[in-house]
C-alpha cells in the first residue's frame, strides 16, 4: 500500500569499513561516470489548478498516467482514521459515466503498472496504457475525479470497507504484522499526523458514514489538489487537448491546508516488548529525523547505507558475518513529507537465547556509536553514492509504475512545486562529504517545533465549459502492434551459445546465463541443493591465481554499479548481472568468475546454511508458502523431479546434512557451456560483446551432463482436502491445484486465457466472487507454474476464518462449473483477449522484462516470434474453444485441497461439507491422527 517518496532503496542500504587502497579507485570512476538523470518535461496548469506534467518516450507506444491527489492519512483526523486508504478503493468502484469496475475495465485495454497506493502523504492511481487507449484512460481518470459521487451509495461502502478490513487482517496475520501498530503509537505524540497507521483502525472504519466518506472526498480530492503526468509516447500538443478536453470542466475544490515539517524529536529510551507467532526474535529501533527534500535527507541515506545496507555493511559484517548472532540487518531512513524515521532492524538466529538477542543489540550499537564518532570512511561514502546513483541511472528505462520517470516527477511536483526536486537530492549525494554525514548523524539531539504558515487562496481558479459529451462513455482504442528486437546468436569457441537482444535508450545491460537443471536436478536426499549453490556464488571465487572473497565481491559490485543475483525455477537456473554500459568490460570478468569459479568458503556456507533453515522456518510460518510447501508431494507423488518443496528452499533436515562438498559437486555436474545459454539485453551489440565474452568465458569447458527427463503422471483420483493447523490465525488459507499442460503445449495461448478468466486477473470469476460479492477476502487469484513437463494451476484464497467452510463450498463450485454448467462467455473472453493483447507493450519497458521474456521462449522452446504473434494467436480463439480446453484440463479431474488456518475454528464446518476426503498433516505434509 505504502512507498516510498522516490526512488526506493528499500531500507537504504550500507557498506563495511573499507580500505582506501587500490581496490577502492573503480568505485571513484564509477560515481563519477554516472551522471544524474534528466527526465525533460513540460509542465503547465488548468484554470481549475489541474497542475499536468508531461514527458515525451517514443520507444514504446505506451503512455504512463500518474495522479497524485496531495491527500494521505496525515489529514486524517483522529477518530475518522484510514479514510484516505479507504476511499482509494471507492475510487476503483465506478463513476458516473464510467460505472464499472476501474482494475477490471483497465485491464480489458491493456494496462499495465496498474493500481492505486495511499502513504501518509499522498494517494496516487497509475496506469500504462497503450497509446491509442489515452483517451479511454483519461476519461475514466477524470469521470472518478469530477463524477464520482453519483454512483457511491452504501453498498459500495460496506463492499470496500469489507475489503479494506480484510487487508488489515491478511497483514497482520503475517509474521511481525503486529509491528507497525506498536511502533506507530510509540513514536509520534498523540496529535501528530503521523501518530496512526495508514489503514486505520477496525473502529473507526466500521463508524465510516456515507456523509462521513462524501465530504473528505469534497474536501480533498479536487483538482487544484492534483498532479497528472502523462510520460511516453505522446506529445505536450496533445497532452494538453486531452486533458483540458477531459478535465477542464471539473469544479476546484476548496483551500487546502499543508503541514509543515514537524519532527516531533525525542529524548531519552523507552522499551516496549510485544510475543507474536514468529521464528526468530527482532529488535526495531528508531529516531525521528528530517524528513523528505531536506539537506539532511540525504546525508542520514548516505549513512544508512554505510550502517546497515548490503553484505558489506558495518552491520551486516559485524552481526551476521563475524558474530553469526543475527541473520539479517539493515538501517534505513525512510523519508517522508514532514518528517522522516531512521530505523535500525536486527533479526536474531532461530531459537537464540534472550542473552544473544541482548548482545546482538548491544554490538550493533556499538556500530552505531562508532559511526557517530569517527563517520564514514572516504571508501564507503564513494561506494554509497555509487550505490544510489546506479539506482536512479535505472529508473529512466522505465515511464510508469512505481519509481519510474513519471513517478519521479509526480513526486517532485507534488511536495516541492519542482519536478526536477530529484535532481538537488541527487546533487546533495554527490556533493556529500565523510564530515557532513558525520555531523547530520550528530545532529539531531534537540527538541524540534511545529510552525503553521496560511498562505492567501487564488481567487482566479474557475472551471471551463464542458468539451465531452460523457454519456457516450470513454472512447476504446485498439491493441498496439509489438515488434521486440530481433534474437541475434552466435557461438563462442566453446560451444557456448551467445543470444543478443539489442536495446540503447538507456545506458543498461542485462546478462543471465541460462542452465539447465533447476529444482528438479535435486535428489530426493537432497533437496535445496540446486537453489543453495546457486545463492553460494557471490560468497567468494577461486579461479587460479586469482579469489575474491564475499566482501570484495560486493564491494567491487557496489563499485561498478552492478547488481549480481541467481534466481531458480523447475528446470533451469539463471545467474543475472544488470551492468552500465560504462562498466561493462570491467564487470564481465567478475561475472564469469562468479558463475565459473565459486569457491564455497566453509564459513561463509555455514553462516548461509544458518540463514537458508531460518528462512524455512518462516515459510513453515507463512499460510500460503506452508501450503505450497507441502502442495508438489501431493500432485505428482513421491520421488517425482517435481515432488520436493514449490519454494526451493529444501527441508530443514535435508539442508542441516548438506556439506559444502554437495555443492562443489553440483556445480560440477551442472555448470558446462554445453548445458548453458547467455542471454544479454540492453546497450550493446554483438560485435562489441563477442570479443569481450571470449576473453571471459572462452575457457569454459564443456562436458557430460546429466539427462533431465520428467515423467508424465496421473492427477490424484478423487477429492482430498489436507488440513494444516495454525492455531490463532486470523484468516485461513485456502490452496487448490491441479496438474495442467507443459509451458509449451499447444494450448498455451488458450490456458492463459481461461486462466484470466478463471481467476488470474482482478475480474475473474473467483475474485469477484470472494472479494467483489461476498467480501470474504481481500484479494482471491490463480496461477500457472511454468514447467517443462506436467506444471501446476492452483488457487489461492485468503479468507476470513468464519467464512473458511462456505469459501471452500464456493471455490468448489467455481471449479465444478467451468466451461459446463457455467461456460466461458463470449464477453469473458473478449475481456480476456483485451487483458492479453492490450497489456503487451507495457510488458517490455526494462532490459530486465525484456530478458524475462526472452528467457521463457528459450527456456521452453517456445517459437523466436512467440510474442510477436501473440495477439493474433489470442484473438483467433472462441469461446468454444475455452470450453473444451477446460473440460479436457480442470473437468472431471478434481483438485487437491490444502487449508492453513485454525483447526478449532474450521474443521468441523470443513468436514461436514462433505467435498471429499479430509486429512490432516504438519507443516512437512507429515499424515497427523
Amino acid at each position: 500500500m505504502r512507498v516510498s517518496h522516490r526512488l526506493t532503496l528499500g531500507l537504504c542500504s550500507v557498506l563495511f569499513p573499507i580500505l582506501t587502497t587500490a581496490a577502492a579507485a573503480p568505485a571513484r570512476d564509477a560515481a563519477v561516470a554516472i551522471p544524474i538523470p534528466d527526465v525533460p518535461y513540460t509542465t503547465f496548469t488548468l484554470k481549475n489548478g489541474l497542475t499536468v506534467i508531461v514527458h515525451e518516450d517514443h520507444k514504446s507506444p505506451v503512455v504512463a498516467i500518474n495522479t497524485w491527489y496531495h491527500v494521505g492519512s496525515k489529514n486524517e483526523k483522529p477518530g475518522k482514521t484510514g479514510f484516505a486508504h479507504l476511499f482509494e478503493h471507492l475510487m476503483f468502484s465506478g463513476s458516473a459515466n464510467f460505472d464499472k469496475t476501474f482494475l477490471s475495465a483497465l485491464e480489458g485495454i491493456g494496462a499495465t503498472d496498474l493500481n492505486g497506493t495511499t502513504n501518509k502523504d499522498r494517494t496516487n492511481y497509475f496506469e500504462t496504457v497503450p497509446t491509442s487507449m489515452v483517451d479511454y484512460a483519461l476519461f475514466a481518470e477524470s469521470d472518478r475525479m469530477g463524477h464520482l459521487l453519483g454512483v457511491l451509495d452504501q453498498k459500495k461502502l460496506d463492499l470496500q470497507r469489507g475489503v479494506v478490513q480484510n487487508e488489515k487482517r491478511q497483514r497482520e496475520n503475517q509474521p511481525y504484522g503486529v509491528v507497525e501498530q506498536i511502533v506507530t503509537e510509540n513514536t509520534w505524540p498523540a496529535n501528530h499526523p503521523y501518530s496512526w497507521t495508514v489503514i486505520g483502525s477496525m473502529t473507526d472504519l466500521d463508524a465510516a458514514s456515507m456523509t462521513d466518506v462524501t465530504d473528505w472526498f469534497k474536501g480533498h480530492y479536487g483538482p487544484n489538489n492534483v498532479v497528472l503526468v502523462l510520460a511516453g509516447d505522446i506529445t505536450p500538443q496533445q497532452a494538453r487537448e486531452k486533458v483540458e478536453k477531459y478535465y477542464g470542466d471539473i469544479p476546484p475544490g476548496p483551500p487546502q491546508a499543508h503541514q509543515e515539517a514537524w519532527i516531533a524529536k525525542r529524548s531519552g529510551t523507552h522499551r516496549g516488548k510485544v510475543q507474536d507467532r514468529v521464528p526468530q526474535a527482532r529488535i526495531y529501533r528508531s529516531w525521528n529525523v528530517p524528513g523528505a527534500d531536506t539537506p539532511e535527507e540525504a546525508l542520514l541515506d548516505l549513512a544508512a547505507q554505510v550502517l546497515g545496507g548490503g553484505k558489506t555493511s558495518r552491520l551486516y559484517q559485524r552481526l551476521v558475518v563475524k558474530e553469526q548472532l543475527a541473520t539479517a540487518a539493515s538501517a534505513g531512513d525512510d523519508s517522508n513529507e514532514i518528517v522522516g524515521q531512521f530505523g535500525i532492524n536486527l533479526t536474531a538466529k532461530p531459537g537464540a537465547p534472550a542473552a544473544d538477542v541482548a548482545r546482538m543489540e548491544a554490538l550493533a550499537d556499538e556500530e552505531l556509536r562508532a559511526l557517530l564518532k569517527s563517520g564514514p570512511t572516504a571508501a564507503e561514502l564513494r561506494l554509497a553514492q555509487t550505490t544510489i546513483l546506479a539506482q536512479f541511472a535505472r529508473a529512466v528505462e522505465r515511464v510508469g509504475g512505481f519509481g519510474g520517470k513519471s513517478d519521479l516527477l509526480a513526486r517532485c511536483a507534488t511536495f516541492t512545486g519542482n519536478p526536477d526536486c530529484y535532481k538537488t537530492y541527487l546533487q546533495r549525494i554527490k556533493a556529500a562529504t565523510p564530515a557532513a554525514v558525520r555531523q547530520a548523524m550528530n545532529g539531531w539531539l534537540a527538541d524540534g517545533d511545529y510552525v503553521l504558515e496560511v498562505d492567501p487562496f487564488p481567487t482566479a481558479l474557475a472551471a471551463a465549459p464542458s468539451t465531452v459529451d460523457r454519456s457516450k462513455g470513454a472512447p476504446t482504442g485498439h491493441p498496439e502492434a509489438l515488434r521486440l528486437p530481433p534474437m541475434q546468436k552466435t557461438t563462442l569457441s566453446n560451444g557456448m551459445h551467445v543470444v543478443l537482444a539489442e536495446r540503447h535508450g538507456a545506458p543498461v545491460i542485462n546478462l543471465s546465463l541460462l542452465l539447465g537443471g533447476g529444482f528438479a536436478s535435486d535428489s530426493q536426499a537432497l533437496p535445496g541443493l540446486a537453489s543453495l549453490t546457486l545463492r553460494m556464488l557471490e560468497e567468494g571465487t577461486g579461479a587460479p591465481g586469482k579469489t575474491r572473497s564475499a566482501l570484495e565481491i560486493s564491494r567491487e559490485l557496489e563499485g561498478l554499479g552492478a547488481s549480481f543475483g541467481t534466481t531458480i525455477n523447475l528446470d533451469g537456473a539463471f545467474v543475472n548481472m544488470n551492468v552500465l554500459k560504462p562498466t561493462l568490460a570491467q564487470a564481465l570478468g567478475l561475472y564469469a568468475d562468479l558463475a565459473l569459479h565459486p569457491s564455497f568458503p566453509q564459513a561463509d556456507f555455514e553462516r548461509v546454511r544458518k540463514t537458508r533453515l531460518a528462512a524455512i522456518q518462516r515459510e513453515q510460518t507463512v499460510p500460503r508458502l506452508m501450503a505450497l510447501r507441502v502442495l508438489p508431494p501431493l500432485l505428482y507423488g513421491p520421488g517425482h523431479p517435481y515432488s520436493l518443496p514449490l519454494t526451493g528452499s529444501g527441508t530443514i533436515d535435508a539442508v542441516a546434512r548438506m556439506r559444502r562438498a554437495d555443492l562443489a559437486a553440483y556445480h560440477d555436474t551442472w555448470f558446462k557451456p554445453n548445458n548453458a545459454t547467455l542471454l544479454v539485453v540492453g546497450d550493446t551489440t554483438l560485435a562489441e560483446l563477442t570479443p569481450l565474452l571470449e576473453r571471459a568465458f572462452g575457457g569454459w569447458r564443456a562436458g557430460a551432463v546429466p539427462a533431465h527427463e520428467i515423467a508424465k503422471v496421473d492427477q490424484p483420483a478423487g477429492t482430498t482436502i489436507y488440513l494444516i493447523d495454525r492455531p490463532g490465525a486470523l484468516q485461513s488459507d485456502i490452496v487448490g491445484a491441479q496438474l495442467a499442460p507443459p509451458r509449451n503445449t499447444p494450448d498455451t495461448v488458450a490456458l492463459n486465457l481461461l486462466n484470466d478468466v478463471f481467476g488470474g486477473t482482478f475480474s475473474s470469476r473467483l475474485n469477484m466472487d470472494l472479494r467483489e460479492d461476498k467480501h470474504w477476502s481481500y484479494g482471491v487469484g490463480t496461477s500457472l507454474v511454468a514447467a517443462r513437463g506436467q506444471r501446476i494451476l492452483y488457487s489461492d484464497s485468503p479468507v476470513q476464518t468464519d467464512k473458511t467452510a462456505d469459501a471452500l463450498r464456493e471455490l468448489a463450485r467455481e471449479y465444478a462449473e467451468l466451461g459446463t454448467a457455467r461456460p466461458v462467455t463470449p464477453r469473458e473472453l473478449q475481456d480476456a483477449q483485451a487483458n492479453e493483447t492490450l497489456g503487451l507493450p507495457g510488458s517490455f519497458e526494462t532490459v530486465g522484462q525484456l530478458s524475462n521474456a526472452y528467457s521463457t521462449i528459450l527456456q521452453y522452446g517456445l517459437p523466436e516470434d512467440y510474442y510477436n504473434t501473440y495477439t493474433a494467436a489470442a484473438l483467433a480463439l472462441t469461446p468454444a474453444q475455452l470450453n473444451a480446453l477446460a473440460a479436457r484440463v480442470v473437468l472431471p479431474r478434481q483438485p487437491v485441497w490444502i487449508v492453513v488456518g485454525d483447526m478449532s475454528k474450521i474443521e468441523a464446518p470443513i468436514r461436514a461439507l462433505n467435498l471429499g476426503t479430509v486429512r490432516r498433516i504438519d507443516v512437512e505434509g507429515k499424515p497427523l491422527p
